[in-house]
């Protein structure tokens, strides 16, 4: 039997504000970088400080958090929720809950961050620093690597007339992945087509020449869709591509498929 040890902690941060006077002798080496994780909620617990590294009262404040890409770009923006209630033990002491869908469409990177006050009664905005070095910005990992999550879609979205039909790119159908029942999913987002859509796959494992095709499955539309209509397809294939009936230029939007 292997033991396994896990820690279920507060992931707590101290940060420094200036809302009495500011006394530099005390300068910390670092401030610590800050890790989340894609996937799940993320709580992380801040603690503020005076310049003597005492707690601060921040129960008439309200706490703001932001976190911005290499381009200064908005990414994350929250509200804290205040812990404090006067006692030596919740002294200084608030929340910020990054929930699964803040990170959903974040892609794994590191981001700079910085948090300020905002003074309940005059509404006056106060600057925290992330030491008493009187830096303002922290870094934040945004880490894919617990919960990955599903894969990113394949997107197909030109056609190419062959004959009377139109037929799109090929796409990998990744048979290294997939089991003998693989499901296979594609979403088609029509404007008025009017006409089949066949589903072609190959089993060939080069396109060189001519691969051979087999139509897996076929979907009418009749040009009333008005949402994105899902398609389901099973099979291990080496590639895919969709054949229509008839001109898909501004009638086939995009087809997204994920194997």
């Amino acid at each position: 039997m292997q033991l396994v040890q896990r820690y279920l902690a507060k992931n707590r941060i101290n940060t420094v504000v200036n809302v009495a006077g500011f006394i530099t002798e005390y300068r910390p080496v670092y401030s610590r970088q800050i890790k989340v994780y894609k996937g799940i909620a993320n709580t992380l617990e801040f603690r503020m400080l005076n310049s003597d590294q005492k707690p601060v009262n921040v129960a008439n404040y309200t706490p703001k958090f932001q976190a911005f890409d290499e381009n200064k770009k908005l990414i994350i923006d929250k509200v804290g929720t205040v812990l404090d209630d006067g006692s030596s033990a919740t002294r200084g002491l608030f929340t910020i809950e990054i929930t699964e869908s803040d990170m959903l469409d974040i892609k794994q990177q590191y981001l700079s961050y910085s948090v300020h006050l905002v003074d309940d009664t005059t509404g006056v905005p106060v600057i925290t620093y992330s030491n008493s070095a009187f830096e303002n910005n922290g870094t934040i990992l945004i880490s894919a690597e617990a919960f990955p999550g599903p894969s990113e879609a394949f997107t197909v979205s030109s056609f190419t007339q062959d004959g009377t039909n139109y037929v799109s790119n090929v796409i990998t159908a990744e048979p290294g992945i997939n089991g003998n029942t693989a499901l296979h999913t594609a979403v088609v987002y029509t404007n008025s087509y009017v006409g089949t859509l066949e589903i072609q796959c190959t089993l060939d494992n080069q396109l060189d020449g001519s691969p051979s095709w087999v139509t897996v499955k076929t979907i009418t539309f009749d040009g009333t869709e008005t949402a994105p209509v899902p398609i389901n397809y099973y099979g291990v294939y080496s590639y895919t591509r969709f054949v229509a009936s008839t001109s898909t230029a501004d009638k086939i939007t995009k087809i997204l498929v994920r194997n």
